[in-house]
């Protein structure tokens, strides 16, 4: 098995995609923090001290979408056109959906996880003064489509 991001010697490379011809790409990941009933009741009623939660939280995670390169050393830049971050209050958690889109030569499974990794790590800093024991869960990519490899969907 050939490692794409190993040269020669075993060392640590950045793929070239210089060659690759831009297409349509979409990857979807998802995230979980999970959290108490006192956070919970306080997402719900807005009373979370350090303000709008949900809000901070979205636009994190979009933020952190474009910064992924400077975040994974082997990551390329690439042009992010879309990106969503929708947090849901569960019965004892808060889901979190990126959706990330782009016209370029390699996909964006990187991005949608680190938008919902960070959207995640900004709920729990944003809740961490009404309780501390707020656990970040289960991120994951569920869904990609375009480039050479075509769509795939994690399975049920």
């Amino acid at each position: 098995m050939r490692l794409t991001h190993l040269d020669a010697a075993g060392h640590a490379r950045m793929v070239d995609v210089t060659g690759k011809q831009p297409t349509v790409r979409e990857a979807v990941a998802t995230g979980e923090v999970r959290c108490s009933r006192t956070v919970m009741t306080a997402l719900r009623e807005g009373t979370v001290p350090k303000g709008d939660v949900l809000a901070v939280a979205r636009i994190a995670g979009i933020a952190a979408a474009k910064k992924t390169p400077e975040l994974l050393p082997l990551a390329h830049t690439i042009g992010v056109h879309g990106a969503a971050v929708d947090l849901e209050l569960a019965e004892d958690r808060v889901v979190i959906t990126a959706t990330v889109r782009t016209a370029d030569r390699t996909g964006v499974e990187m991005e949608a996880l680190t938008a919902v990794s960070v959207a995640a790590l900004a709920v729990v800093d944003m809740v961490k003064g009404v309780d501390r024991s707020a656990e970040i869960t289960g991120v994951k990519v569920v869904a990609k489509s375009g480039g050479r490899s075509g769509d795939w969907r994690r399975p049920s």
